[in-house]
């Protein structure tokens, strides 16, 4: 409840600093509109129902590249951990590819797939594969060797060892790798729709660039700061903290 409370109060003196620097005239209100300009923006675009056309387009494409993320993710991480020569080469180039900004990927993307689905499916993809990959085999890496000396002389080995020790054991790294696949696949997503392909929230911001509209685009960036800000703390925070507890790791 405390922590609810800070965070609202914190929430408004942000409000409240918005609205005083709008007061001040430092830039033209058609550049920086005041945050009562913007909620009636928002409020505009969910009763016409524009900005729920542009979420569901989004989110469609979201989940579909975070999925396939997250499955490749998971593939090449264990492949790192589980293969030397896999490890000393796609490993070395996975840390490479991690520092490429996902925009980086659009003018390819544009030429290999056009101005389509797959374009953008394919930035979101690649947006959250690497860190999912990074975290996989991080936490494969670091289990404890006591849990793997125990079930050998229990009598597990190969696969039946990886899959009933290791991967469960690096499980509450695989939920931060999730986390923060999200995450840059959000980023990822945004890079994806500026080339405007079809509706959704990128290209209502890029429509909102173009046509001058700075209450469009602050709404726009106040939607995605609030999606990320509740499936965090609702979802994620709370996966991850039970995963933790389960597995004696939080905080006391």
């Amino acid at each position: 409840m405390i922590t609810t409370l800070r965070r609202i109060v914190f929430l408004g003196a942000l409000i409240g600093i918005w609205e005083v620097i709008f007061k001040l005239g430092i830039w033209p209100p058609y550049m920086f509109p005041s945050p009562f300009t913007v909620a009636q923006t928002l409020m505009n675009g969910f009763q016409d129902g524009s900005f729920i056309i542009a979420l569901k387009a989004s989110f469609q494409r979201l989940l579909i590249g975070y999925g396939l993320a997250i499955g490749i993710g998971v593939l090449l991480g264990v492949s790192i951990t589980k293969f030397k020569i896999i490890n000393e080469t796609v490993g070395m180039l996975v840390i490479g590819l991690q520092s490429v900004p996902s925009i980086v990927w659009l003018p390819l993307a544009l030429l290999w797939f056009g101005m389509s689905e797959t374009a953008i499916i394919f930035i979101v993809t690649l947006g959250g594969t690497w860190t999912m990959t990074t975290n996989t085999a991080t936490g494969i890496r670091n289990v404890q060797p006591v849990l793997t000396r125990a079930a050998r002389t229990m009598g597990a080995s190969g696969w039946q060892l990886f899959v009933k020790v290791t991967l469960p054991a690096s499980v509450p790294y695989l939920i931060t790798g999730m986390r923060l696949a999200w995450a840059f696949a959000w980023r990822a997503l945004m890079a994806g729709e500026l080339i405007g392909s079809g509706s959704g929230l990128g290209q209502m911001l890029t429509f909102g660039r173009d046509v001058g509209n700075m209450s469009l685009v602050l709404s726009i960036m106040v939607i995605i700061a609030v999606i990320g800000m509740i499936l965090d703390n609702l979802l994620f925070q709370r996966i991850e903290r039970n995963v933790l507890t389960r597995w004696g790791l939080a905080k006391t």
